[in-house]
């Protein structure tokens, strides 16, 4: 049997306190981390998408942290194909690639990129199903492939988003439904051996009130201006996923005069928690996820206790 290389995500709701537990981790383990988050990868975004400060990160090096212009078509494959050798690189060092971040699917792709013949390939195609499944879930995805492909669609669970946008993929690029399309082999084995951490809340209230705090702080930190600066050169316009992001779009009624700011800030909250919510609903595709209870009483655990329990786990 192949030997594979040991990586570690850490997957959670947005303001659960991935970062802070990345960095503690990959500090006990050895370790680096690679941001698996959709809107991270973008230049001049890092206010909006709370990507860790020189201070948070410390020692600890960080990839795939503004990497791309927001003006970019960048699908997951695009970002596989970034960050699987910045994996390969780490691991030839001895080091323990930690993967931080909200996007689940960014991961898997990291995890399950296919080597499917190029032709039935589009990134824009795929990107813009990306963004179906992660602003609209699952569900939504699955019924736009059961309306095109219903032998495919009864053949993937809604849950395998993967599956389901390369069925999709396959049909816009090709024409040709997948369930018919010949010589396709799917691939279902892990490039690595990854330990899925998901961050998990027994109190919603709590997450929430975070939620709303994160957004305060954001405000606080410059928010405004990092949208507006974007808005003005342009780089948050048409349906590249760097425009959809929560955060962002919310400001864009605003800046143009149809709503006010208190409006705009209302919808980022208000967002933020239903994106939160069809995180937590994602998280629970992965039944042999290592899952890290958040929060105790009320309260948020220590990180150094989640990470002394990881370790523990992981032993």
């Amino acid at each position: 049997m192949e030997h594979k290389q040991k990586i570690v995500g850490i997957l959670g709701p947005t303001a659960s306190g991935k970062t802070a537990l990345a960095i503690a981790l990959a500090r006990a383990l050895s370790g680096e981390v690679i941001s698996n988050d959709s809107m991270q990868v973008y230049k001049g975004m890092s206010i909006g998408t709370a990507a860790p400060t020189p201070e948070e990160m410390g020692e600890i090096p960080h990839h795939m942290i503004g990497v791309v212009s927001p003006a970019a078509d960048f699908s997951c494959a695009d970002y596989a194909d970034m960050a699987a050798p910045i994996a390969d690189e780490i691991l030839s060092r001895g080091k323990l690639p930690v993967f931080c971040g909200g996007t689940g699917l960014y991961l898997d792709a990291v995890l399950y990129e296919s080597g499917l013949s190029d032709s039935t390939k589009n990134p824009m195609v795929r990107a813009a199903f990306e963004a179906v499944a992660i602003e609209k879930g699952a569900d939504a995805l699955h019924q736009l492939l059961a309306a095109v492909d219903p032998p495919s669609a009864a053949a993937i669970h809604p849950n395998n988003v993967r599956r389901v946008i390369r069925a999709l993929e396959i049909y816009e690029t090709t024409g040709v439904p997948k369930s018919q399309f010949q010589g396709l082999t799917p691939d279902t084995e892990a490039n690595y051996a990854c330990t899925r951490v998901v961050l998990s809340f027994s109190s919603r209230p709590l997450l929430y009130e975070r939620i709303d705090r994160r957004v305060d702080d954001m405000l606080a930190s410059g928010l405004l201006k990092e949208v507006k600066t974007l808005y003005e050169a342009e780089l948050l316009q048409g349906n590249t996923p760097a425009a959809q992001a929560i955060g962002y779009k919310e400001f864009l009624p605003y800046f143009a005069g149809e709503c006010m700011l208190e409006e705009a800030v209302d919808a980022v909250r208000r967002n933020t928690r239903r994106y939160a919510k069809r995180q937590i609903t994602w998280m629970r595709r992965y039944p042999d996820a290592l899952v890290i209870q958040a929060d105790t009483d009320g309260r948020m655990r220590p990180t150094e206790a989640l990470v002394e329990e990881i370790c523990e786990r992981l032993a």
